[in-house]
């Protein structure tokens, strides 16, 4: 190795010199608020869903003030103004496992409603379980007039890179300082952390499963449930990073007004079934990527249902299908519905099918109206990372599946109907226009034959091949 080649390159955001919980989050704080104001397509891409203007941001650090006596320092504070229009956010910042505090929350939306700001905006490694959700509960009261909004550092990330390398960013060297962003989020030492434990309930209620001894009035139940919705949220996260596009939780408009009943029905599948599931929605895609971490089996199952074809037998539905799946693994299991059925279809795994399709056909007689497509892997047993994790095993599963089956996969189309070629007469050379009546017609075929029938006449009926008298 040359002298050279141990060099360290200097960098915008340094991880170097972190000490403590303080530092890291006063870093962290100051980093992000410097770079969206900086790059402004990426401070709007963050603050224009929080009701903000289209204009530069103003950001401060440690902004102190006073309340009762007490002095009180939010992390930061974010401004936009555009026109008569001003938009005033305080931020609080947590870093690595800290979690937020209510009074201290609920002690900041007083200082912004005496100062007229509009939002309190939290950062912290809690994701919600649901989009629109605060991780932390404070007094409703509070939220009247100043809104609680909260970004996870996992959404912050993933937005900084959907901006840098799919939507762009204009100026070059604004698109430089965002790339020191992502790379100081993205190192270990910033306290920005991933999706890393599924809580102290994990261990007991997997055992609770296993021995079937669950009920649903445990309280271990609900925390796993929303941990397992926050880690199906941190993979749409993931996966809409890599991507380039906004992956979300695959919840009804019912679900999202009224979390508690997805939560109802989730505790159920779980108490009856032993089954944690999901799903989340990328955009062009054929169809929901479904997420089920079967605890009693022990296996995590990523599945998506797609339409068949509907035109042709049973056995070219099931080819078309064959054909899209190609470099998929033979361990793939499907499953073909047909019209005016009830319960499970035909199923079978993809390696007999491409060497018999016609196991994938039930009744040759009945119509088959969709497929489902399904792997299923180990499932990870342990709370947090690592090798034989649930979250790894969840994440890497979700991964694999949209990267070897689902962006593979193309919805049916309808051939567009051809124009058919029009039909052209052309009359003897030796018969006269006048006495010609037949003239091409939409029941003609591509080829014209003779005249399908004599032509009538002044005083009889007479036929273009027969000379007529002068």
């Amino acid at each position: 190795m040359t002298a050279e080649e141990s060099w360290h390159a200097a960098r915008l955001i340094p991880t170097s010199g972190i000490n403590g919980a303080e530092e890291q989050e006063r870093r962290a704080t100051s980093a992000l608020l410097a770079v969206m104001s900086a790059v402004r397509e990426f401070g709007r891409t963050l603050t224009q869903p929080l009701g903000a203007p289209a204009a530069a941001l103003q950001t401060f650090i440690e902004v102190p003030f006073e309340v009762d006596g007490r002095k009180l320092i939010p992390d930061g504070l974010i401004r936009a103004t555009r026109g008569q229009k001003s938009w005033t956010a305080l931020v609080e910042v947590k870093t690595g496992s800290n979690e937020l505090q209510p009074a201290q929350l609920e002690n900041y939306l007083d200082i912004a409603r005496e100062s007229g700001f509009d939002a309190v905006v939290t950062i912290s490694n809690e994701i919600p379980p649901l989009p629109g959700q605060h991780p932390t509960a404070v007094d409703k009261k509070k939220l009247k007039k100043v809104a609680l909004h909260h970004w996870s550092w996992s959404e912050v990330l993933c937005e900084a890179v959907m901006q840098k390398e799919h939507r762009g960013v204009a100026d070059p060297e604004q698109a430089w300082i965002l790339g020191e962003l992502i790379r100081y989020l993205e190192h270990p030492r910033s306290g920005a952390m991933a999706f890393e434990d599924m809580g102290s309930s994990w261990v007991p209620l997997r055992e609770a499963v296993q021995a079937r001894t669950l009920r649903a009035t445990d309280k271990i139940a609900p925390d796993v449930v929303l941990r397992f919705e926050a880690l199906l949220r941190f993979a749409g996260l993931q996966l809409g990073r890599r991507l380039g596009t906004e992956v979300t939780p695959a919840l009804t408009r019912k679900e999202l007004a009224e979390p508690q009943i997805r939560l109802n029905r989730q505790l159920t599948e779980l108490v009856n079934d032993g089954r944690l599931s999901g799903g989340v929605r990328i955009p062009d895609t054929v169809g929901t990527l479904h997420v089920t971490a079967d605890l009693r089996a022990g296996r995590v199952i990523c599945g998506v249902d797609l339409e068949a074809p509907k035109e042709g037998r049973p056995m070219t539905r099931v080819n078309w299908l064959i054909r899209q799946l190609k470099n998929a693994p033979d361990s793939v299991r499907l499953e073909a519905f047909v019209a005016h059925a009830r319960g499970a279809g035909a199923s079978e795994l993809l390696g007999a099918v491409r060497a018999n399709p016609a196991v994938l056909i039930a009744d040759p007689q009945k119509e088959i109206r969709g497929f489902r497509v399904e792997i299923s892997v180990p499932m990870g047993t342990k709370r947090g990372t690592g090798r034989n994790s649930f979250i790894d095993s969840v994440l890497s599963a979700v991964s694999s599946f949209y990267e070897e089956i689902v962006q593979n996969l193309k919805p049916w189309a309808a051939t567009p109907p051809k124009i058919r070629a029009e039909a052209v007469f052309t009359p003897p050379a030796d018969v006269p226009v006048a006495l010609v009546s037949t003239a091409p017609s939409s029941q003609d075929g591509p080829e014209l034959g003779a005249p399908a029938a004599p032509v009538p006449d002044d005083t009889s009926l007479v036929s273009p091949d027969v000379p007529v008298d002068a």
